[in-house]
């Protein structure tokens, strides 16, 4: 798996030294160092360009590396709202995406991503595509409450489903969340209001459709 991943970002992926920048302030500031891989970040871009979605939802901004993915995708003409948990994380995020020409087109909401998604749907917030990277956990809440608050269809992008491939073979080292992530791709496979794949590079990414009423 890792090998494919290095091969995909190899011949995919050109030299991006505003995004090595970003996974370099990521390391000095002592986060983890668990952003998207690069193919997955450039395909976080394609579908928000593809799509043409303008009101971006992110659960999870680490250091902002999949912010400016997505950002790069609705250009001048779109709006990031992200969601985080770490006041820190999202002061290096803020930095990352303003450098990056992005500042004045993000917001964050700092708290638990549950209840700034319930002060969105207070708000009567709606967005055209989501990006789910946050506690594995909490997946399906977020799913659940990201449906409540899209638009008729938009996408859900979910990382990190695949579990290192333990979600597969069971001779894969298992993670804390590996059943998690197995609920979870059941959940969106079968959702009556979804149409949804299991798109394997990085470490996986579910992306949903959210079905037209």
């Amino acid at each position: 798996m890792k090998q494919i991943n290095r091969y995909i970002d190899s011949v995919f992926v050109s030299k991006d030294e505003i995004l090595e920048e970003v996974t370099a302030s990521i390391r000095d500031n002592n986060m983890p160092a668990i952003s998207v891989s690069p193919s997955s970040g450039k395909l976080l871009t394609m579908l928000v360009s593809f799509t043409g979605a303008e009101n971006v939802l992110e659960i999870g901004a680490l250091g902002g590396y999949s912010g400016i993915c997505l950002a790069r995708g609705f250009g001048s003409g779109g709006n990031l709202t992200s969601l985080e948990l770490e006041e820190k994380y999202a002061e290096v995020a803020r930095n990352n995406l303003a450098k990056a020409g992005f500042g004045n087109q993000v917001t964050y909401i700092m708290g638990p991503a549950l209840e700034g998604l319930e002060q969105l749907s207070v708000d009567q917030r709606q967005f055209d595509f989501f990006f789910i990277d946050a506690d594995k956990e909490n997946y399906h809440h977020y799913l659940e409450r990201c449906i409540k608050l899209a638009e008729p269809g938009a996408l859900i992008v979910a990382d990190n489903v695949l579990a290192g491939g333990s979600v597969a073979d069971k001779d894969a080292k298992q993670k804390r969340y590996t059943e998690h992530m197995k609920r979870f791709n059941e959940l969106t496979a079968n959702h009556p209001k979804l149409e949804s794949l299991l798109i394997p590079i990085g470490d996986g990414l579910t992306v949903s459709r959210v079905k037209e009423k």
